[in-house]
């Protein structure tokens, strides 16, 4: 276990089966967080996206809702090693040990103005299984599917609240129809790209519950390297988290 900063002097705890990539940074700066928004987090790992969010934002609360108990630790610990260091994420984030398919049984429906998750990308039994229970729930659809996912979001929302997600491209007809099966509209969509000569290797996605069907905001899409490294607008987005990295 050891810490990563994210920039702005906050930090959190990762170990070699959670931790947070790239996805996780570019998800967290597409869901826009609102100053005052009440967010729920599904299967939040180690709580990077939380701690995010309240980086340079003043949500109201934000529940983090994970299966796994050492996840969950992980992330109390980051909370109060943030405290320490003068960051009140206590007053705002709420690690929740809770699996997903229990949350229409377990929180209040129609009070969340924002649902975001970092799903795992691979159906259960597809692509290689990792020993390592941890990082296997992470990778595949083992405790729970991506239309668990968006019933759980479906829950949570308030109408005309947003579901933020990503996926790889290949599951993209997935995605769609699973919102569109819990009454979240698709209203905007950008794919990631490495390079601006390769295919999109990510997507993202902004659904809201409740939306008129029948249109859908595609993006340019965002291209995370050119010639000289980073593009401009990834290091804008990466902020002052790359600045911890120098």
């Amino acid at each position: 276990m050891h810490l990563e900063p994210l920039g702005s002097g906050v930090e959190v705890y990762v170990t070699d089966s959670h931790h947070f990539s790239t996805d996780t940074i570019l998800l967290a700066h597409f869901a826009a967080v609102k100053n005052g928004e009440r967010v729920v987090e599904l299967g939040t790992g180690c709580g990077t996206i939380p701690l995010l969010l309240i980086r340079e934002n003043s949500p109201k609360e934000i529940a983090a809702i994970d299966l796994q108990q050492e996840a969950v630790e992980l992330l109390q610990k980051s909370i109060a090693h943030n405290l320490e260091n003068g960051v009140d994420a206590a007053g705002i984030i709420t690690p929740l040990l809770m699996d997903i398919r229990t949350v229409p049984d377990s929180l209040p429906a129609g009070e969340t103005d924002l649902v975001i998750c970092n799903p795992p990308y691979k159906l259960s039994g597809s692509g290689i299984q990792s020993p390592e229970a941890a990082k296997n729930i992470a990778l595949h659809e083992t405790e729970c599917t991506l239309d668990d996912i968006c019933a759980a979001a479906g829950w949570l929302l308030r109408f005309g609240g947003r579901f933020v997600i990503c996926q790889r491209p290949e599951r993209l007809t997935d995605v769609l129809s699973s919102l569109r099966a819990h009454d979240m509209e698709p209203k905007k969509l950008r794919f990631v790209q490495g390079r601006a000569n390769k295919a999109p290797k990510l997507f993202l996605c902004e659904a809201k519950r409740g939306a008129r069907q029948g249109y859908m905001d595609v993006l340019p899409a965002l291209i995370v390297e050119d010639e000289n490294g980073f593009t401009e607008e990834m290091r804008e987005i990466y902020g002052t988290y790359k600045d911890g990295h120098c």
